[in-house]
């Protein structure tokens, strides 16, 4: 008797080692569901988004793509918001969701996917329903290829309920590809001879070297030219170590300011980010007189959109290695001019008795371990976080690049997996804001169901501080909705079966993370701050 679609793709996924997934079950996905294999692993999550945010944490963590399963149209739309940071954060995943039975896709009835190549356009790499039940294996593969060839991101199949039970011709053909692409020679070549012969050079290093495993070919290239290194605007995974002498900081996310801060350099090269991420409005030139500006990324659309520069496509690791190859050591050693403290300024009401966001930050990096990972969605005071948690490992801190809220709680829960996967078993500490929170709250059930030790701290201000910062740029008092009275974070994570308390002193949140840190679940850590608003850029 031949095998069914079903057994085939379960094989398929086997031999691609993707036997975990991430999902929340619905009627169109049982027909795929039942008599779940033993050898695989079924991650529930309780809403779409977060299942594709704690397949993004898992998949980021472990360098592999992961495998998700949403429930037809609805749960597709359901997890837009988190498909979208999985498409900027170029996380590889295959994304598969149900859909009608053939029989009745003409009919259109409930719940069908109407059209499900288009839906989750424009954040998929690749979007497709197979034609015909016997497709659906090559289509699994051609997902798994589609999803890691760079750059790497989501990609989609909706597959007709039906089609599992029906027989398959022959076993799925399994095949390789690869992640990598090559500098072309004569550009790196160009661009060797331009850093070699610039009179003061800077790089500026993007989430793509984090990606890529390539902190130790960034460090290379800048001892070899003594430049100063930037991260690249709102980059979110740190491409360099932080305490490194050569270090300089986060350029500003606006234009006018970030071509500020690379006045005096005549020639930048920009490896592993876009050019450049901006989001407030601040007219000013991209980049100061003089600077000429060079780009490499293995994201054609990022190297097309550049409104200045000379690019080259490119894997950015092996361009790091070919340049250090390459360009001619600097006797000279600038010293970089490091970012300024991040200000703050308080609220109209008083806050007296509470911490400041940097206080609280400060208590709990004492407390939290050298090794911990960091996890943060935070928006209104990231930069307070950032300034006293230095970051001098590789993959020890991620945030995301869609500026989407709901990622950073789910993500947390993927990479604690991976990390109790790959027997790293680092803590993880996220730091969620409390209107952050809301977006995915439901992620603290499935770390509370698989026992995962997160310390999830959240600093309640009981406002969107972020969007203050915006009205106070863009001068549009009197916004209604920018306030979060009656939030009990305590109680909201007891009743999905998380350990929680609340803090009020720098001592309790010390007190509160060395409990936690021992325990083998998830603990919430509710700590109420003062609600300042910090400038914007």
């Amino acid at each position: 008797m031949a095998e069914t679609i079903r057994q085939v793709t379960f094989n398929l996924l086997r031999k691609l080692e993707l036997t975990t997934i991430f999902g929340n079950p619905g009627s169109t996905e049982e027909t795929f569901l039942k008599n779940f294999p033993k050898d695989f692993r079924y991650i529930q999550v309780l809403q779409e988004a977060s299942a594709v945010g704690a397949a993004d944490g898992y998949a980021q963590a472990t360098r592999r793509p992961a495998l998700v399963n949403l429930h037809t149209s609805a749960g597709v739309c359901n997890a837009m918001s988190n498909i979208l940071s999985a498409s900027m954060n170029k996380t590889p995943l295959i994304i598969t969701a149900g859909n009608q039975t053939r029989e009745m896709l003409l009919m259109e009835p409930w719940l069908t996917n109407v059209q499900p190549a288009e839906l989750p356009k424009p954040w998929v790499k690749w979007s497709y329903e197979p034609v015909r039940a016997e497709d659906v294996p090559a289509a699994i593969m051609q997902a798994y290829a589609m999803a890691l060839q760079p750059p790497a991101g989501p990609v989609f199949l909706s597959i007709p309920l039906d089609d599992w039970d029906k027989p398959a011709k022959s076993e799925a053909i399994l095949r390789s590809v690869t992640r990598r692409i090559g500098p072309d020679p004569a550009r790196i070549d160009e661009f060797a001879a331009l850093l070699s012969a610039a009179r003061n050079p800077v790089l500026v290093y993007g989430a793509a070297i984090a990606r890529g495993n390539g902190w130790q070919q960034a460090v290379d290239l800048a001892e070899k030219l003594g430049a100063p290194v930037w991260a690249a605007p709102a980059t979110e995974r740190p491409p360099f170590p932080e305490s490194h002498p050569l270090y300089a900081g986060t350029l500003p996310f606006a234009a006018a300011p970030l071509a500020k801060k690379l006045e005096g350099h005549d020639v930048a090269i920009v490896i592993g980010a876009p050019v450049f991420r901006y989001y407030p409005y601040v007219p000013g030139p991209y980049i100061p007189e003089g600077l000429r500006l060079l780009h490499i990324s293995d994201d054609p659309s990022e190297t097309g959109r550049a409104p200045v520069g000379d690019s080259m496509l490119s894997d950015p690791v092996l361009a790091l290695e070919a340049l250090a190859a390459r360009v001619h050591p600097r006797d000279t050693r600038p010293a970089p001019a490091h970012a300024a403290p991040v200000k703050q300024t308080t609220a109209a009401h008083d806050t007296s008795g509470l911490l400041t966001p940097r206080e609280l930050y400060t208590a709990l990096r004492e407390a939290a371990p050298a090794e911990a990972v960091l996890v943060a969605e935070t928006p209104s005071n990231l930069g307070a976080l950032r300034k006293v948690w230095t970051i001098n490992t590789p993959d020890s801190f991620y945030t995301f690049a869609s500026g989407s809220l709901g990622w950073g709680l789910p993500a947390s829960v993927g990479i604690a997996l991976a990390e109790r996967d790959s027997k790293r078993n680092r803590p993880v500490v996220a730091v969620i804001g409390d209107g952050s929170m809301q977006y995915s709250i439901q992620g603290l059930w499935t770390a509370a169901q698989h026992g995962l030790p997160v310390l999830f701290v959240i600093p309640r201000n009981g406002q969107y501080a972020i969007l203050k910062s915006f009205a106070a740029l863009e001068n549009t008092p009197g916004v209604p909705g920018l306030d979060l009275p009656g939030l009990d974070i305590v109680s909201l994570a007891k009743g999905y079966g998380c350990e929680a308390v609340r803090a009020e002193t720098a001592e309790d949140v010390r007190k509160a993370c060395a409990q936690a840190l021992t325990r083998p679940g998830p603990t919430v850590l509710e700590v109420p701050i003062s609600p300042v608003i910090p400038p914007l850029i």
